[in-house]
């Protein structure tokens, strides 16, 4: 394959990443936020794969990374922010549509604004993530794209007949906000997160690894979509063990 053409295919990908994000923002808005959700993930499918790509083909760039950074502030920051904007609208008004703006009060605009933390913290995680040599083999703080997915999954959730307890928590403003709030600080912190690269198939140094893997794999036979929550508090649990463990050893 030729060098010229063989570099660009990581940034191709990300672009599709990037088209997706502004598809699922439009879809958002419009209503369709079930398609909306669905192109999140496609936005992480083709996050994965620019990646897996740069690697294969040793294309790596430094327009792909700041590329990839803005793909990802548009796809896991704007776009999961207006699907869970939609969502407290529909927890603080019980219908879809928007009231009178000059019918607001402080209260119900401060917990509009807060699915926005989302976008804003994204924003800020990776921007770090961009100048942080620590980042290399492991990630300082939740991920921006397990972040999004989670926050796209419980929109699955709430629609769902899983639970009518689950289902009624993620209509509650309160709640909402508090998970909103603190999976948006995972994103700025120092929580060291273990990432799902494998320098080898050991048992030993993978550990953690495998028993997230097939922890998922079971989940997401049993839950399908609606499991991607679970595996991502899952993921930011094990994480707080391994680190713990590492720590203490």
């Amino acid at each position: 394959m030729p060098v010229r053409i063989k570099k660009h295919i990581p940034n191709s990908i990300t672009s599709l990443n990037l088209l997706s994000g502004c598809i699922s923002i439009v879809l958002a808005f419009e209503g369709y936020l079930i398609f909306a959700v669905y192109m999140i993930f496609l936005a992480a499918f083709f996050d994965f794969l620019d990646g897996m790509s740069a690697r294969i083909l040793d294309a790596y760039s430094k327009v792909g990374k700041e590329l990839d950074s803005l793909a990802d502030v548009i796809s896991f920051g704007v776009a999961p922010s207006i699907i869970v904007f939609h969502m407290m609208k529909v927890a603080l008004f019980k219908t879809v549509h928007f009231p009178p703006i000059e019918s607001l009060n402080l209260t119900e605009v401060i917990f509009l604004l807060i699915p926005f933390f989302i976008a804003v913290l994204s924003g800020v995680r990776l921007a770090k993530f961009n100048v942080d040599e620590r980042q290399i083999e492991s990630f300082i703080g939740l991920a921006v794209p397990a972040n999004a997915l989670f926050f796209a999954s419980i929109y699955l959730v709430s629609i769902s007949t899983i639970n009518d307890f689950l289902i009624s928590s993620f209509k509650n403003e309160y709640i909402l906000s508090i998970v909103i709030i603190l999976f948006s600080l995972l994103l700025v912190s120092n929580i060291p997160m273990f990432s799902l690269k494998f320098k080898s198939l050991g048992l030993k140094e993978n550990k953690i690894r495998y028993i997230f893997i097939v922890l998922s794999l079971i989940l997401l036979i049993l839950l399908h979509t609606i499991a991607v929550p679970i595996i991502i508090a899952i993921y930011v649990l094990l994480s707080a063990i391994n680190n713990w463990i590492f720590n203490f050893d």
